[in-house]
């Protein structure tokens, strides 16, 4: 059947048709056999599921906040990244959509095997030098006139910004970055084969007045080891995971040095408002236990022992007794 809803006087008629054999539910059934048949190209074959796509955006969705930082600090304007998309393609689908030059930086992501490309239009690139430079910002320029200087100065600041990419997957895998090659003709950049599945996430790019956007391009490769880590069932187990027995040792350390307030309560009274506001020294206020009663002792706001006063060494102190049964405890 189709995917449209159906009234209910379609859905009586064709009830209808079924009793009466007008229409035969076996070819139906086969009709809509038929219809489950998808074409599937193998070119474009799917590797990531919604699940681990969604991981990625989320990934990349801190270090877009952490870029925006970073590039706030060196350039000193106003800077906004944010993901635009996440998607998965072949690699040579992702080389024809960048333009013919462009700013290409080729970086390790040790001990992950491969390298991870990111490419930055042109009009971003010359914007952030301009800045360095102490322009405005301007936009213009081709990424085929690079002097050695300005090629210099624009790879110098995205190997910095590399330490964010690093930070973004700290909560999934550790990393070192490491800038591998600089590049503005993508077809000097053979990274895998034409037909390998790479993982593109493109950010929106706005430097002042000027727009664009920055290209990550993940191979399979790099993150084939690191696959079972994207899944959402991996991000809940390791919220829950137990502390390592030398975590679970110097959080106990921590616990045995930290200091809690200790109380001996004589005991407690209840008074007006009137009789406190005329309250005048050497008055005297009647509490709600008698002298032979034991002392109620608190750790923190929680009764836990009762105990009888004294002196120790010339100082007033306390001898615990009892420890309050837990129904007393609550009680308190």
């Amino acid at each position: 059947m189709s995917g449209e809803i159906l009234s209910q006087n379609e859905i009586d008629a064709l009830l209808s048709a079924l009793s009466t054999g007008e229409m035969d539910a076996e070819e139906l059934k086969k009709e809509e056999a038929e219809r489950k048949v998808k074409v599937y190209d193998f070119k474009r074959a799917l590797r990531f599921s919604k699940d681990q796509i969604r991981s990625l955006t989320r990934i990349h969705d801190n270090f877009a906040r952490l870029l925006t930082t970073f590039y706030s600090a060196q350039l000193r304007t106003y800077i906004h990244i944010n993901v635009a998309s996440v998607d998965q393609l072949p690699y040579e689908e992702f080389v024809r959509s960048i333009p013919k030059m462009t700013v290409l930086n080729v970086f390790q992501v040790q001990p992950l095997e491969g390298n991870v490309l990111m490419e930055i239009n042109p009009h971003i690139a010359f914007a952030m030098m301009d800045r360095l430079m102490g322009g405005h910002g301007f936009g213009g320029g081709k990424a085929d006139g690079l002097t050695e200087i300005e090629t210099k100065i624009m790879s110098n600041l995205f190997e910095k910004s590399l330490e964010n990419y690093k930070e973004a997957w700290s909560t999934i895998v550790d990393i070192e970055t490491e800038m591998a090659n600089f590049e503005v003709n993508p077809q000097f950049i053979q990274m895998v084969s034409p037909n390998e599945t790479v993982i593109v996430i493109s950010l929106n790019t706005q430097i002042g007045g000027t727009s664009g956007m920055i290209n990550l391009c993940i191979p399979y490769v790099v993150l084939e080891p690191i696959i079972p880590k994207l899944s959402a069932h991996y991000w809940m187990q390791s919220d829950r995971k137990d502390p390592k027995p030398s975590e679970q040792k110097l959080l106990q350390q921590s616990i045995h040095l930290a200091q809690v307030p200790v109380i001996a309560e004589l005991g407690s009274a209840e008074v007006t408002i009137q009789d406190f506001m005329q309250m005048q020294i050497g008055d005297v206020i009647q509490l709600d236990s008698s002298v032979e009663s034991p002392l109620v002792l608190k750790v923190g706001q929680r009764a836990k022992f009762t105990a009888q006063p004294g002196i120790l060494n010339r100082k007033i102190a306390v001898q615990v007794i009892d420890h309050l049964a837990r129904g007393e405890e609550d009680g308190e």
